[in-house]
């Protein structure tokens, strides 16, 4: 076998957290991660011809050492010594730049099909200490399903998984930098931080309206102010229909669930209509 084709998924936040800022400059965060069935698709190619390539259909998304996929290739190239070359495709269908782990995904897979390709046997608990050398969202793309991420998002705890339900997902037309959000992120006394702990619970009790209903995300205080479409989103999500609304990871996709694909439908139809998005999917929680 020379070749092999995969599904990297795309990841949503049912809570997001953030507790405190490190002394290196990352923030420690809590998290519970969702993954959802929305992927790119990669096919990865053993070539004689040493190095790597990588192609993508999107003109804007590098194909080159600044691509999280070429890294990943890279890394495990290098500690293995693996002289052949790799081919890299990636047919993106994850919104880019979305707050959905696109880039993190994608080097994930990469990371489990040379491990596969090459015969390298590696375990996945292995293959997530070499995915948080690239990110602290790649350890859980190749752990998938349900988890409670902490730390900087590497230290993941595996939850129950989402009830079943159709999940709305609309990426507004703006680019997000998750920098920005985390630099201009206020916390004190004050801040209201979304209870983890409940979440938990309502995961445990397969409780999906008390889990649509407690969900909450930190970093909206920082991106909703700036990208008021996301407010605009999340209403028309609450009012056509959904148990819940709200931004994943640093936005600014928006993500709506919906016991009924009828009402997911028209909720996407009214966002649609608005223009207030034009990256519309409606897609299901990925349990293992």
């Amino acid at each position: 076998m020379n070749e092999m084709k995969l599904r990297a998924l795309a990841k949503i936040n049912l809570g997001l957290d953030v507790t405190g800022c490190r002394d290196d400059g990352y923030h420690e965060v809590k998290m519970i991660m969702q993954t959802v069935f929305l992927y790119d698709r990669i096919l990865l190619r053993i070539t004689k011809e040493p190095g790597i390539q990588v192609k993508t259909n999107l003109s804007y998304v590098p194909s080159n050492e600044n691509n999280l996929a070429y890294k990943a290739a890279k890394l495990l190239m290098e500690e293995f010594d693996i002289k052949s070359g790799i081919w890299i495709d990636i047919k993106k269908y994850i919104p880019v730049a979305a707050g959905m782990a696109g880039g993190s995904t994608d080097a994930a897979a990469v990371l489990v099909g040379i491990n596969k390709l090459c015969k390298l046997a590696l375990t996945k608990k292995e293959l997530m200490k070499f995915g948080v050398k690239l990110g602290a969202d790649v350890p859980y793309c190749i752990m998938r399903g349900t988890a409670l991420a902490e730390g900087i998002g590497e230290k993941l705890t595996r939850l129950p998984g989402m009830p079943d339900c159709k999940i709305l997902i609309a990426k507004p037309p703006v680019s997000v930098s998750t920098k920005f959000v985390y630099d201009n992120l206020i916390l004190d006394e004050k801040t209201k931080h979304p209870d983890m702990d409940v979440l938990v619970d309502d995961l445990k009790q397969k409780n999906l309206a008390g889990l649509s209903g407690h969900m909450g995300n930190l970093l909206e205080t920082v991106t909703i102010e700036k990208y008021p479409v996301i407010r605009q989103i999340k209403q028309v999500m609450r009012d056509f229909g959904s148990l819940g609304a709200m931004m994943s990871g640093s936005g600014p996709t928006v993500f709506g669930i919906f016991e009924e694909e009828t009402k997911a439908k028209v909720a996407l139809d009214e966002i649609r209509k608005r223009e207030l998005a034009k990256q519309l999917y409606i897609t299901r929680p990925y349990n293992l």
